[in-house]
């Protein structure tokens, strides 16, 4: 390996000793570049309209495995389905909408809005739906990415499968995109509805249409995890009877931003948790941008302010606890024999936290229980619990989260056979979440140790996504082969995130999916940083928005020479060479970078290089 990263070949002409060639291009004529992404949600979604827009000769490919775009928000349909994080910070920062429902957005609203992403930039050319990549393979002669595709035709329902090769791999599917139903006994007998949280199908039906059966049925929603939370305070005034099973125990946070959402709007505290915007508020977003400007900026403010919640035994963090704990035993006076099963030993923010809107009222609610005693078996006419007590039911709801292990449903086969599951057990091993060493031209957006901070998720998905067009560019301009990061890099972040997490609240005694959906063991669903519910998304921003290129190694194309300025070809640009294009660039936005001049009250004093008078 040479300085810099660059592993060259012991067969160039260089090393031989003969003369460089020079290559036969201009410094900005920009090779083909043709990248792959598997899955077409809000991450997907979003490089499909940053790569084209800064990446030059580009061929993309999308591939979805679904019928639709919106990956989770295209395959959740469940009662209640809602984003927990406030609507107008879970939109893309330049695809503004303005005419939300709600301060926490349904989820077919915002199915809706990526379909209209998706229509308005046109990404249909790239995109390719019920397309499901069921392996990938890195080829090292050629610098390659090999991927084996089956494409389910819609109107027949018949599979078959291709190959497509491309320069550059990027996994967009996200860490909860897939689920399976748990291991309890007699699971299959029971002969009511047996419904799982993430894969309940209305059909051509809302879910409030098909709940209308249920208006005298036995409801049983096992978990108590966000979309379990949901389910049950959208059911429960729809049903005859509801009952929660839950295992564990949860704090459930004060909403988020709450405070501010009623200050910002103008209403009356006693309007405070009415979270569905009024007909003139939603006029007033689309009518006075100023205001709308104001909202959204103040409230991403709120999001962001640093609170020491996840550190363990700050005072912040005892603060909040003790605040959630009030507000649950108020909301829940009329049953507080659920407080007592509900409140946690564990500190909050151990495991997701979540406002829950209408959680804790529905359970106070006389057709509502909860149940904490553990499931013994479902029988074919309810479920039995440990303490012998059995509850007849119609329906069950399964809302046990998804599958949270990082291992891929996929091989991925990076250099010399090595595959992604093995690299990433006992557990997933990452360069700032990005990429990972022995899997050249891989890369990963919100992979592992990405989780965020509630509300800002999308920020930081954002900035992942321009981080890969950078670095897809670099291989283009400077015309590399392969980059992957090296190996001392990997652990010199595992180091720093285990020994990061072991200051916060995150590694306690509970169970979540941070940890594999654990009690205990590695964090591995969060980035390393200290504010409110998750990770800090200006922390995790910042870490990225300037690439440390030295941490990767470098192989260079084989069609030239291994010489690492062989990229600057012929030594003149694209624009002299043809005679077209603009080729005073540089006197134009963005290029053009015009310094303020300073007023005329600002203090300064004059310093010059050999006067008397020196700077400090």
């Amino acid at each position: 390996m040479s300085d810099g990263g660059i592993l060259r070949s012991s067969s160039t002409a260089a090393a031989n000793g003969a003369p460089l060639v020079l290559g036969n291009f201009c410094v900005d004529e920009y090779r083909p570049m043709k990248v792959l992404v598997m899955g077409a949600g809000y991450s997907g979604i979003t490089a499909g309209i940053r790569f084209p827009q800064h990446i030059p000769n580009l061929q993309l490919t999308i591939y979805e495995k679904n019928a639709g775009v919106g990956g989770t928000w295209f395959s959740n349909r469940y009662p209640g389905l809602s984003c927990d994080v406030p609507a107008h910070s879970y939109q893309l920062s330049f695809e503004e909408k303005k005419d939300w429902s709600s301060f926490y957005a349904p989820g077919p609203e915002i199915r809706k809005y990526l379909e209209g992403v998706v229509h308005k930039y046109k990404l249909m050319r790239y995109i390719k739906l019920s397309h499901e990549i069921t392996n990938a393979r890195y080829d090292e002669p050629t610098g390659k990415w090999h991927i084996r595709v089956c494409r389910t035709h819609t109107t027949t329902g018949e599979s078959e499968e291709f190959d497509d090769v491309a320069d550059v791999f990027v996994n967009a599917t996200g860490p909860l995109s897939r689920w399976n139903w748990p291991d309890i006994e007699g699971l299959k007998d029971f002969k009511g509805e047996l419904h799982h949280s993430a894969g309940f199908d209305p059909g051509e039906k809302t879910w409030q249409e098909v709940a209308k059966e249920w208006k005298d049925k036995k409801v049983a929603v096992i978990g108590i995890g966000s979309s379990a939370l949901q389910i049950v305070a959208a059911l429960q005034p729809r049903v005859g009877k509801l009952v929660n099973y839950v295992r564990g125990k949860t704090w459930i946070a004060l909403p988020v931003a709450g405070d501010a959402f009623p200050r910002y709007m103008g209403r009356e505290p006693k309007n405070a948790e009415d979270f569905t915007f009024t007909p003139e508020e939603i006029e007033r977003f689309q009518s006075d941008p100023e205001f709308y400007k104001n909202f959204r900026h103040g409230l991403e403010q709120e999001l962001h302010n640093a609170h020491a919640i996840t550190l363990r035994d700050s005072p912040t963090q005892r603060m909040a606890q003790a605040a959630f704990k009030k507000n649950m035993e108020e909301r829940l006076s009329k049953k507080p024999w659920i407080a007592e099963k509900l409140l946690p030993g564990f500190p909050a923010a151990c495991r997701r936290l979540t406002p829950a809107p209408g959680y804790l009222e529905a359970l106070c609610a006389d057709n509502a229980d909860l149940v904490a005693s553990p499931i013994k078996r479902i029988t074919p006419t309810g479920i039995e619990t440990a303490d012998g007590q059995r509850q007849e039911l119609d329906v069950i709801f399964r809302a046990t989260g998804s599958e949270t292990s990082y291992q891929m449903p996929m091989q991925i086969i990076g250099r010399d056979g090595l595959e992604l599951n093995k690299r990433w057990s006992p557990h997933p091993e990452t360069y700032l979440s990005l990429a990972v060493d022995g899997f050249p031209n891989f890369f990963n957006l919100i992979g592992p140790n990405s989780g965020i901070g509630t509300g800002s998720l999308l920020a930081i998905m954002e900035a992942q996504v321009m981080y890969i067009a950078r670095a897809i560019g670099k291989m283009q301009r400077e015309r590399i082969r392969s980059m992957e990061p090296k190996p001392e890099a990997i652990r010199a972040f595992d180091a720093y995130l285990e020994a990061y997490f072991q200051t916060t609240v995150f590694t306690q005694n509970c169970r979540s999916w941070y940890k594999f959906g654990r009690e205990e063991g590695r964090v591995v669903g969060l980035w390393p940083s200290a504010l409110p519910f998750l990770g800090s998304t200006l922390h995790a921003m910042r870490a990225i928005e300037h690439p440390r290129w030295e941490d990767y190694q470098y192989e260079l194309l084989e069609d030239g020479e291994q010489n690492m300025f062989y990229w600057l070809g012929e030594g003149q640009t694209y624009s002299q060479k043809t005679f077209s294009g603009d080729r005073a660039w540089y006197l134009r936005s963005p290029y053009l970078d015009i310094p303020p001049v300073p007023a005329d009250d600002e203090e300064w004093i004059e310093c010059f290089p050999h006067a008397m008078i020196t700077c400090e």
